[in-house]
C-alpha cells in the first residue's frame, strides 16, 4: 500500500511543474470506466453525430475508458493550456472580405506545443518517483508507467477534464472553465500510480443557451448533445468532399473551424490572456486575411505558409474548398478571376466549390 502523504506530495509537484511548463490547469481523475459517460458516447455514435469521423466509432470501446485502451491505468491527470484570445473571434463577423480562421489555430500546432509539455511533466514525475524510490512505501512503483496523448488517440479529454475538476462540459459540448472560459487545449497523461481523483467539477451552465442559440448550423439538437455533421467546424476541417449546399451561405466567411459558440460563453469574461502559453501567440498573416491572398495557393505554397500550423493538416485541396465557398459569400467580384482559374483545378472538390463560387457572384440580384 502507497503512503496516502507521498501521494500527496507527488500530486502537489505535478502540480507546481504543470505550472512551470505552461500548463493552465491540472487534475487527477481515476482510470476506471463512468457508467454515465460510455452511455453518452454510445448514444452519440448511434445517432450518427459523429459524422465521417470513422475512428471516433471503430476503437470506441477504447475510447470507453482509459483502461480498456491501456489495461495497467490507474490514474489519468488531465491538464489544460490557455489559448484565450486577446482579440474578438467575432470580429470579422461583418467584414466578408476578410478570412475568419478560428483563433485556436492563428498560432503553433497545439498538438506540437502540449506534447512537448506532457511529455517534459512526465520525464519529472518519473525522475520524481525515483527520488522517492528508496522509501519502503514506494516499493511499489518500482515498475511505474506512463503514457501522453493530445487529440490524436482514443481518449476523451473533455469528460475526463470534468472527472478531473478543471472545468465542465458546456452545453456547446466543450470544457468550460470559471478560470479560463472555453480557451483551454486539453491533453492527459495515463499512469499506473494511484493518485488521488479530484473533485469533479459541476455544471456550471445553468439556463444560459448562448452557444446554441448562437450556432449558425442550428448543430446542437439538444443542450450537451452536438451534431458534427452540421458543424462548420467539423465541416471545414473534417469533412472531405464538397460541402453540403444547405450549409454553404451560413458558412460566411470562415475558413478553418468556427468560433462562434465558445466566443459567446459568458464565462469568457473571466479568462485573462496572461495565462495564454505564448506559442499560441497568432500570426499576424492570420489575424484578419484576405480572402483572396489564398486563392492562389498551390500545394508547395499552401505547406510552406502553414509550416508549423494545424491547418497544414487539411492539405491544400480541403483548405482552397474552403476559401472558395467563402470567395462565394463575399460579394466581391473582384475575386472572379482566380475563381475562375480554379474552376479548372485537378481536384473535382475544388473545381465544383468554384464553380458555385463563380455563380453566387455572377448570379443576377
Amino acid at each position: 500500500m502507497v503512503n496516502p502523504a507521498l501521494i500527496t506530495q507527488l500530486q502537489q509537484f505535478m502540480q507546481d511543474e504543470a505550472a512551470q511548463l505552461g500548463f493552465s490547469a491540472i487534475g487527477f481523475a481515476s482510470a476506471e470506466t463512468d457508467e454515465q459517460r460510455s452511455a453518452n458516447l454510445f448514444k452519440w455514435l448511434d445517432e450518427g453525430h459523429h459524422a465521417s469521423m470513422e475512428w471516433m466509432e471503430a476503437r470506441a470501446d477504447q475510447r470507453d475508458a482509459p483502461r480498456h485502451l491501456w489495461p495497467d491505468a490507474r490514474s489519468v491527470v488531465a491538464l489544460g493550456m490557455s489559448y484565450t484570445p486577446a482579440e474578438d473571434p467575432l470580429a470579422l463577423e461583418n467584414a466578408p472580405e476578410k478570412a475568419r480562421i478560428s483563433v485556436y489555430s492563428q498560432g503553433a500546432d497545439y498538438h506540437d506545443v502540449v506534447k512537448k509539455a506532457l511529455k517534459s511533466l512526465a520525464r519529472s514525475m518519473m525522475s520524481k518517483v525515483a527520488s522517492m524510490a528508496p522509501s519502503d512505501q514506494f516499493t511499489s512503483f518500482a515498475d511505474v508507467e506512463c503514457k501522453v496523448f493530445v487529440d490524436t488517440a482514443p481518449v476523451m479529454e473533455k469528460p475526463l477534464g470534468e472527472a478531473a475538476g478543471i472545468g465542465w462540459q458546456g452545453k456547446h459540448t466543450n470544457l468550460v472553465s470559471t478560470a479560463h472560459g472555453s480557451w483551454l487545449f486539453l491533453g492527459a497523461i495515463y499512469t499506473n500510480i494511484p493518485f488521488e481523483p479530484s473533485r469533479p467539477h459541476a455544471d456550471r451552465c445553468g439556463s444560459c443557451r448562448r452557444c446554441q442559440d448562437a450556432c449558425p448550423t442550428d448543430a446542437f439538437p439538444q443542450s450537451y448533445r452536438l451534431d458534427a455533421r452540421r458543424c462548420i467546424s467539423y465541416l471545414t476541417i473534417e469533412h472531405k468532399g464538397p460541402i453540403p449546399h444547405e450549409f454553404r451561405k451560413a458558412i460566411g466567411n470562415r475558413i478553418y473551424g468556427c468560433d462562434d459558440c465558445l466566443a459567446v460563453c459568458p464565462w469568457n469574461k473571466f479568462a485573462d490572456t496572461a495565462a495564454r502559453h505564448r506559442k499560441f501567440l497568432p500570426r499576424a498573416e492570420l489575424a484578419a486575411p484576405a480572402i483572396g491572398d489564398f486563392l492562389d495557393l498551390d500545394d508547395a505554397a499552401f505547406r510552406q505558409l502553414f509550416s508549423g500550423s494545424p491547418i497544414k493538416r487539411i492539405g491544400r485541396d480541403r483548405f482552397v474548398r474552403n476559401c472558395l465557398v467563402a470567395a462565394g459569400n463575399s460579394g466581391e467580384p473582384a475575386l472572379l478571376d482566380k475563381i475562375e482559374r480554379l474552376t479548372r483545378d485537378a481536384n473535382p472538390v475544388v473545381a465544383e466549390a468554384a464553380r458555385w463560387a463563380k455563380g453566387e457572384l455572377t448570379a443576377s440580384p
